[in-house]
């Protein structure tokens, strides 16, 4: 794989200052570039790497074109993040083989399934009666797509990944392997002392341009379905109960856990290991840090996060409360010291 800048600049519709004729054969960080690497700086606080390295050339933004090109060939793009990640999308698609259209001799599709003639299905692959795989969709070795499941157009499901019945993913999708969409909800009604399985007969509805990591869970609804909307992007060993909701091009980090029946707006983002319990709202554009437990409803975009010591209940109830009155009795703390120097 390689390519002139020429080429790259055109492709990025960015401004090539440096020989065009220069080729580069892989994309790297700054620090392990060589001559025919081409990098990228999106944060001026790497400057001195940049100025440092050996890249061949280097995508950065208008602000850093004069100093960029005192040490070699740069491509200066508005946003050079996001320049960088279409580069590697372009890479991609010219370096890796595409999966044959068809369907694999060891694989399994019943009669009634619906594949098109451009979909992939891959080696030891099921897919079921009534289910749909649209036009250039990829089914990878081992994959389970369950009775009246639909895989949109382009979607690209890797191995060993199960959709459950009923249950429907987008165009343009990724899920990565060991995913499950459509396993029960956790719903059980206690009696005498034991659990009574509550049967979930709704499904999982995702949209379009949505990314699930490996081995993450989202759980079919109750009895609606649980919704991921357009743009969702999910990392790996991430929990969405029954019945969640989750608004578009919203984005959770490793770890994430949502309960059931929360309902989260658009654009928002939860840090890694960050806990959302159930039958909560969070509107638009609510952003929870890493590890923070998100236990009452959101009404106001903005930042959130909290972390406290664990202790029996009681005890951690109320001095969860006190905390709360942390800045009043700063305050009239401080009136009281005001007071006592006055007299």
């Amino acid at each position: 794989m390689q390519a002139r800048l020429a080429e790259l600049s055109r492709l990025l519709d960015g401004e090539l200052v440096g020989d065009p004729d220069l080729t580069v054969t892989r994309i790297g960080p700054l620090e392990t570039a060589d001559a025919h690497t081409i990098s990228f700086l999106a944060q001026p606080r790497y400057l001195a790497q940049m100025l440092a390295s050996a890249a061949g050339c280097v995508i950065v933004g208008p602000a850093m074109k004069d100093v960029a090109t005192t040490r070699g060939a740069a491509i200066v793009c508005p946003d050079p993040y996001l320049a960088f990640a279409r580069l590697t999308q372009w890479w991609a698609a010219q370096s890796r083989r595409a999966p044959p259209p068809g369907v694999h001799a060891s694989a399994v599709v019943e009669e009634g399934a619906f594949i098109h003639p451009t979909a992939s299905i891959g080696a030891l692959s099921y897919v079921a009666l009534g289910a749909a795989v649209q036009a250039g969709a990829v089914l990878g070795p081992q994959c389970h797509v369950g009775e009246g499941a639909v895989v949109g157009v382009g979607t690209v499901l890797k191995p060993r990944v199960v959709l459950g019945a009923a249950c429907r993913i987008g165009q343009r999708g990724i899920v990565h392997s060991g995913a499950v969409i459509g396993a029960d909800g956790f719903g059980f009604a206690p009696t005498e002392g034991r659990w009574e399985k509550i049967e979930q007969l709704g499904g999982v509805v995702i949209g379009d341009d949505v990314e699930i990591g490996a081995n993450t869970c989202i759980d079919r609804g109750a009895l609606e379905d649980t919704v991921l909307e357009d743009g969702v992007k999910l990392d790996n060993l991430v929990q969405i109960g029954h019945n969640v909701r989750v608004g578009a091009h919203s984005a959770f980090a490793g770890c994430v856990g949502v309960a059931g029946s929360a309902h989260i707006g658009r654009r928002c983002t939860a840090g890694g290991g960050a806990i959302i319990l159930g039958h909560l709202q969070i509107v638009d554009d609510v952003h929870i840090t890493a590890a923070t437990v998100v236990s009452r409803s959101i009404h106001k975009p903005g930042q959130y996060s909290g972390a406290f010591p664990f202790d029996d209940n009681a005890s951690w109830e109320k001095n969860a409360a006190t905390l709360r009155q942390l800045h009043t009795l700063r305050e009239r703390l401080r009136a009281l010291e005001r007071k006592s120097h006055e007299t």
